[in-house]
């Protein structure tokens, strides 16, 4: 029993470079399959279309309320000082560098990193993914190169859209709803707000989206064991997602900022 503790405790960072290579070598695989011909635009479109405006609607919804509860924290608090012009800086501030890009991620992995997954995954224990190979068609080029570019694509237009509903749902609750002087909240934005905070934060996006999709496809493409292993597969993915999109959050605020 002893033996078997042990064995499992050295084994687990063995287990984890061992993925952390894999991943790897699929992004190697991806990127360089994806400048080469056939594009696949419409397969690309398709993707686009399922990550980008099918998540649209839980963007808005969480882009929104998270400016407002935003505005309605951090007022409090600058209430006590007098400087309660600072909130839309703040928000706007907040949104754009981290809470934009990073929930626009956490949601789009949540919502279409699990179909990625569970539909790569499906195909694989079905043998579909092996009829592509027989057919002598690749099937990362063909499946997941679509995916990752789509990704790319349209997590930093997310972020831009929950940004704005962001820094507008906190305008409504500072200056509507707690009385806020409108010309300070928007002077202030316009102030501290630079291109470069939009910038980076639309840029940590990107790479957001490459390694939700890129994850989340590698979870699905080596699915193993059946309808469990999908559920097994579907769950890792988004829980790795996830956590790596938090770390490389950190590692990219530590470069750009």
């Amino acid at each position: 029993m002893f033996r078997k503790i042990l064995r499992s405790i050295f084994q687990l960072p063995l287990t984890f470079l061992q993925e952390l290579g894999n991943i790897s070598r699929m992004f190697l695989q991806v990127t360089y399959l994806s400048f080469r011909r056939p594009f696949k635009l419409d397969y690309i479109f398709k993707q686009m279309e399922f990550i980008g405006v099918r998540s649209m609607l839980v963007v808005v919804i969480t882009g929104t309320f998270t400016g407002m509860v935003l505005a309605l924290q951090s007022s409090y608090g600058f209430r006590k000082f007098g400087a309660e012009g600072l909130v839309g800086a703040i928000v706007a501030l907040s949104m754009t560098r981290e809470l934009g890009p990073v929930l626009t991620s956490l949601m789009v992995t949540g919502r279409a990193g699990s179909s990625m997954a569970a539909e790569l995954g499906t195909m694989r224990v079905t043998e579909q993914i092996d009829a592509l190979t027989v057919m002598a068609l690749n099937p990362v080029k063909y499946l997941i190169v679509p995916r990752v570019v789509a990704s790319f694509l349209m997590l930093p237009v997310l972020t831009i859209i929950s940004d704005l509903l962001g820094i507008v749902g906190g305008y409504i609750i500072g200056v509507k709803l707690l009385g806020i002087n409108e010309g300070a909240f928007i002077n202030k934005i316009e102030k501290t707000l630079d291109l470069p905070d939009i910038y980076n934060g639309l840029v940590k996006a990107a790479v957001f989206g490459i390694i939700l999709s890129v994850i989340s496809c590698y979870k699905g493409y080596y699915t193993r064991g059946g309808a469990e292993g999908v559920g097994r597969a579907t769950t890792e993915a988004v829980v790795l997602s996830s956590v790596t999109i938090l770390i490389s959050d950190y590692v990219l605020t530590s470069i750009m900022f």
